[in-house]
């Protein structure tokens, strides 16, 4: 390649529309982005994690194996080139060890005269502040973008993901996801605050990347035109025209308690109030629970 490709990491917030962003620039004309969303290789070279991370890749394969014998046609043929990379992923995977040219020939492998590869994992944004500025130095055009959303929705979207996946079904999804709650809101599932510490994230990338390179916004900006044309300046791209008709998983609806909301606004209140001191222009339904939180 006669160009050094950007690198760009989108490190969440968890529940803040990276699948959205991902899904846009997947089809972005200038941007080669391979089919699994979140590799999670930052965060198991920290943890040391390989073998609970080649079990999702050999479940994954086997589901595609599944849908590929199911299907016909560009259902088939999108199947099949996902489970080519997935295989690919896993080959880096099984070598247990830190290995970037690896990592980086995975994402770079058939780009051709793209000129932005990335890798959209939520999880990054855990990471310690020397993790991070390694991934910085990856290239000379490493980028990140770090998205917030509301963070009593982002907190109730969650629930929501973790309390379906342990319901065989929608019956009993609401009683699920109330108990969940309740656990947050006494301090026992401290993983899903930690997703949404704006706070913590924002301070570590703030001490690790240039702040050229660094685009931290809200959903509710990243979810229209003037959100998607700021994401391409900030990449270098040309401006593509986004679907918003169509957002990525949303979930089961599912009613939040009264109580619980009013619960939440409290416990996450410094979270709006850090944020609020970084960014003037609070989105309105921030501004709103973030005033309900002081009452």
């Amino acid at each position: 390649m006669s160009k050094e490709p950007t690198i760009l990491f989108c490190v969440g917030a968890t529940k803040s529309g990276t699948s959205w962003l991902f899904d846009y620039l997947s089809s972005h004309p200038e941007c080669h982005v391979r089919s699994i969303k979140e590799l999670h290789y930052f965060d198991t070279l920290e943890t040391k994690a390989f073998r609970q991370q080649l079990v999702v890749q050999r479940n994954h394969m086997a589901r595609l194996r599944d849908r590929i014998g199911a299907s016909k046609g560009d259902s088939q043929s999108r199947a099949a080139n996902k489970m080519q990379d997935v295989l690919d992923w896993h080959k880096v995977l099984k070598t247990r060890a830190e290995n970037t040219a690896n990592y980086l020939e995975y994402l770079t492998w058939g780009m051709e005269a793209h000129s932005l590869v990335a890798d959209v994992t939520p999880a990054y944004a855990l990471l310690p502040i020397k993790r991070l500025k390694q991934m910085a130095r990856l290239s000379g055009e490493t980028r990140f973008i770090y998205v917030m959303r509301d963070p009593v929705a982002r907190l109730w979207s969650h629930v929501r993901m973790l309390g379906r996946r342990v319901c065989d079904g929608v019956d009993g999804l609401t009683a699920t996801c109330n108990v969940m709650m309740e656990r947050v809101l006494q301090g026992q599932k401290s993983s899903l605050t930690e997703r949404g510490d704006y706070e913590g994230a924002i301070r570590r990338l703030n001490a690790a990347v240039d702040p050229s390179k660094l685009l931290i916004m809200f959903m509710e900006e990243l979810l229209t035109p003037a959100g998607v044309a700021r994401v391409c300046a900030f990449l270098n791209l040309d401006y593509k025209a986004a679907n918003f008709t169509q957002p990525v998983h949303v979930g089961v609806s599912v009613a939040m308690l009264p109580e619980h909301r009013d619960r939440a606004r409290a416990h996450l209140r410094p979270q709006y109030e850090f944020v609020a001191r970084q960014f003037s222009d609070l989105p309105e339904a921030w501004r709103r629970n973030m005033g309900e939180a002081r009452l």
